[in-house]
């Protein structure tokens, strides 16, 4: 069948949108959200499918595999960027082998600590870690993600010696840290916005350079350790030679969600900025940030255990 053709029918059928994660994070969020305008703009199941492993290869290989005509879609994400400096030996090349489609988000995450540890802020939190070396367990979700990168960044520039506890996803974190049994996380505000305003997490500071709107009152981190900044970010993926027709529309509806105000307000409520760009600007910004953090992967030394 002829592209065009093929372009004006789709989709015809449910289409799948892997997330590499556990549920309940920022990435399986922003799909859901994502996965429900497509489903009725399009007039098609717009089905997600959580694949943690890995890092989110797992999910990113089987997308990397899967045949290119729309139907099998990557909720793509900064961590795999980071993945390609992470791991020595993937069997897929993230920039060649998975089409950009759309961007969907920018965010920042928030330094957070449990309710009943000895810190309400930044200063008093390294304070603490300064007095108890290697006594403060630091909640990741996986090596190389962003609770992970955020936390390491935070470890070198504060001078602080915290024992990192890697999980599935943030999902499975934040129990552990609403219960005490691990005492930070540099979370999304997506994943832990709701038990901040519950009383149940006490943030202290955001990564980002600039306060966000869903967190008024909490500090940048760079107020207090200079130079500090971390942003994430999430869109969608494709393998490669998926016809461009299929991308066109794709990234049509994705933005036009991204201008819509209602889900604006619902990114705005997370804690997410809108991002979006034409698949080409999209890959350009997914190559400039592969390089950037690369470099910063690389000087810290961070590989996947």
């Amino acid at each position: 069948m002829p592209h065009p053709a093929l372009a004006q029918a789709y989709p015809t059928r449910p289409v799948h949108l892997i997330v590499g994660f556990a549920a309940g994070g920022i990435v399986d969020i922003t799909a859901r959200l994502i996965g429900q305008w497509l489903s009725e703009r399009l007039g098609q199941p717009f089905i997600i499918e959580d694949r943690p492993g890995a890092g989110s290869n797992v999910a990113t290989e089987l997308v990397a595999r899967a045949r290119p005509d729309g139907y099998t879609l990557l909720q793509a994400s900064a961590v795999n960027a980071w993945n390609a400096a992470i791991y020595d030996n993937l069997n897929f090349n993230f920039i060649r082998d998975i089409a950009p489609v759309a961007s969907i988000e920018r965010a920042g995450s928030v330094m957070e600590v449990n309710p009943s540890f000895p810190a309400t802020t930044v200063p008093e939190f390294i304070a603490y870690a300064k007095a108890n070396p290697g006594k403060v367990n630091m909640a990741a979700a996986g090596p190389g993600s962003g609770p992970h990168l955020w936390g390491e960044l935070f470890k070198m520039m504060a001078g602080v010696d915290l024992l990192t506890v890697h999980f599935r996803g943030s999902g499975p974190a934040l129990p552990e840290l609403m219960s005490g049994r691990v005492q930070v996380m540099f979370d999304p505000v997506a994943s832990s916005i709701g038990y901040i305003r519950a009383g149940k997490l006490r943030p202290l500071g955001v990564t980002t350079a600039t306060r966000i709107d869903v967190l008024p009152n909490v500090p940048p981190i760079g107020e207090f350790v200079p130079g500090y900044e971390g942003n994430g970010w999430n869109g969608i993926g494709a393998p490669a030679e998926t016809p461009p027709e299929v991308i066109a529309i794709l990234n049509r509806e994705v933005n036009a969600a991204l201008v819509d105000p209602a889900f604006k307000a619902r990114l705005a409520d997370l804690g997410e900025e809108p991002f979006a760009s034409s698949p080409a600007e999209f890959g350009k910004f997914i190559v400039e940030y592969t390089e950037k953090w690369g470099k910063v992967i690389r000087a810290a030394n961070i590989k996947a255990e």
